[in-house]
């Protein structure tokens, strides 16, 4: 298989490889935090590193669990969520192919503070601690890497406490359907678009910190408006550009 994501020069160092450690490296090549590492660098990591696949349902880890390294993710999602004493779940974040999760609690050698379970047929890698801390003595830019993406998610969550704050369940719930849509488009795009929502209702709603009724009732307020379609999981926006321009 072709290493694709590693420098021409360094194939003859992987040609010989086990192909299971070979796909873990270019898994590892492909991601943000590991790209511009040398062949050898993700070799040391590949070999301390383990994919796991797990069905939709399958628990990870629970909050409290010991931490004993973090987890990229190769396909699928990961719901991160805190579960109440009654049971009812409030989630913190939905994790896609080429996020990572679990490095802060890592450097700071506690156990899980939340739960993480995957919401569909997923496969992750466990890369383990030992082999991070290794990694970050050999290379500074690995570290600063490593901290860059731990201020990224910093950033993400003020902006997530700043929504929850200042903004309506509507701004929510169209800032969200606009940043699916840009995703994999163009930002400035007009028209047409339909969205496929990447799980149930009842989990975005708790990742917008909204009541699944009340989502419920705001996604009938945009149908009424003319802004949405709703047909299941797919949403069907008749003008991206008429729904941007509904924000204050």
């Amino acid at each position: 298989m072709p290493i694709d994501c590693i420098q021409p020069t360094e194939h003859d160092e992987l040609a010989d490889l086990d192909p299971a450690l070979a796909d873990i490296i270019l898994a590892l090549s492909r991601a943000p935090l590991f790209s511009g590492l040398r062949a050898g660098d993700l070799v040391r990591i590949a070999a301390a590193s383990q994919v796991r696949d797990f069905g939709r349902g399958n628990i990870l880890f629970h909050k409290g669990d010991p931490c004993t390294g973090f987890y990229l993710v190769l396909s699928g999602q990961i719901k991160l969520a805190f579960i109440s004493a009654e049971g009812n779940q409030k989630v913190v974040d939905i994790l896609r192919a080429g996020q990572s999760f679990g490095e802060a609690v890592m450097f700071m050698g506690k156990p899980y503070m939340v739960m993480a379970e995957a919401i569909g047929e997923s496969r992750v890698l466990h890369i383990a601690k030992e082999a991070v801390f290794g990694e970050l003595t050999r290379d500074p830019e690995f570290c600063f890497k490593l901290i860059a993406g731990l201020s990224q998610r910093l950033h993400h969550l003020i902006s997530d406490v700043e929504a929850y704050s200042l903004q309506s369940g509507r701004e929510r719930i169209i800032g969200y359907l606009l940043r699916e849509e840009e995703r994999d488009n163009d930002p400035t795009l007009s028209g047409p678009v339909t969205i496929r929502l990447p799980t149930h209702k009842g989990t975005i709603a708790s990742r917008l910190n909204l009541t699944q009724e009340h989502f419920s009732r705001i996604l009938h307020d945009l149908i009424s408006d003319g802004l949405v379609a709703v047909e299941g999981r797919l949403i069907h926006i008749p003008d991206i550009g008429r729904l941007r321009g509904s924000l204050p």
